[in-house]
């Protein structure tokens, strides 16, 4: 029996770590937040890739995710794990760079990881210690995107324009780290845009509520990479901020007219590099007329799975 239970155990973990974590995985979904009458367009929302140079299959792929010309691209931050990373994001991103999008960054944009002890995370998060790494080179990738149009979030309010439509976005600094400031952008959304878009990269449901009372229509966010290690027919076993297991992943409502929607991400720190029920994700987000009859966005969308790669 012993011998029995090593042997799943030891499977378990060379699945996660040799397989799932490099089964990327296109996510979709349908949010039912633009006025009856409205045209769809598409949003494509990457986070989490916690890019380490050496990663080049990830670099394709997401690379190759500019053949779904989305109208839109949402970065909601955790890009760089290592010092020298920002040619590899590039490489990543360069097809989508030249198409509209938004961003914030988040605590792994800042810092680089550092070993942790995988207890800590399931303490309550009042008695954890903040652990940083050694200085990231964000500013020059905050220039490389801007140099290529794409809008910085972080506490500012602006309008985009998607293909003749204006989006109204507004976007915090990592909530994870403290460095969120809403007060910057408080106020009510500009009804007049047609849709009202909030990005955070931690999901914290301070944040999501002020959005909320701004009267915002769609909120995304990245962070808790779905839970990373999920229990077949439980779910995320914690999500690393203060939003509950449930929403770990995927959309849900917020409060009585806003939308939420967290990406698993694409990545994982270099000292837990095992992801299980929850391959790594980028999520194409088609935005529907509300009352259009669209398929239920908390029910698991369907999922296009790229071949395993080394």
């Amino acid at each position: 029996m012993a011998a029995g239970t090593i042997a799943l155990g030891a499977a378990t973990l060379g699945y996660a770590v040799g397989i799932e974590r490099r089964r990327f995985t296109l996510r979709t979904a349908e949010l039912p937040v633009l006025a009856p009458g409205t045209p769809p367009f598409t949003i494509l929302h990457v986070s989490d890739l916690h890019m380490l140079p050496g990663h080049q299959a990830k670099q394709r792929w997401v690379a190759a995710l500019g053949e779904l010309e989305p109208d839109l691209i949402v970065n909601t931050g955790d890009n760089l794990s290592h010092r020298t990373a920002v040619p590899s994001v590039l490489r990543a991103l360069g097809p989508l760079l030249d198409r509209p999008g938004v961003f914030v960054f988040g605590s792994n944009d800042y810092y680089a990881p550092k070993p942790k002890n995988p207890a800590r995370y399931l303490m309550p998060r009042g008695k954890k210690k903040r652990i940083h790494g050694t200085q990231l080179p964000w500013r020059d990738l905050r220039a490389a995107f801007v140099e290529h149009g794409w809008v910085d979030l972080t506490h500012v309010r602006r309008t985009v324009d998607v293909g003749g439509r204006a989006v109204f976005a507004a976007g915090v600094d990592d909530p994870h780290l403290h460095r969120d400031r809403y007060s910057d952008i408080a106020g009510p959304a500009d009804t007049t845009a047609a849709v009202r878009l909030g990005v955070t990269h931690s999901p914290e449901p301070r944040v999501l509520d002020t959005f909320a009372t701004d009267g915002y229509d769609l909120v995304l966010a990245g962070h808790t990479h779905g839970g990373q290690l999920r229990i077949p027919g439980y779910g995320a076993i914690i999500t690393n901020c203060e939003l509950d297991r449930s929403r770990a992943r995927g959309a849900s409502r917020w409060g009585a007219r806003m939308w939420l929607h967290v990406s698993a991400g694409l990545g994982t720190s270099p000292y837990a590099p095992a992801r299980f029920a929850c391959p790594p994700e980028a999520s194409l987000l088609t935005l529907v007329p509300r009352g259009s009859g669209a398929s239920d966005p908390r029910k698991p969308a369907p999922r296009k799975a790229a071949k395993p790669v080394r």
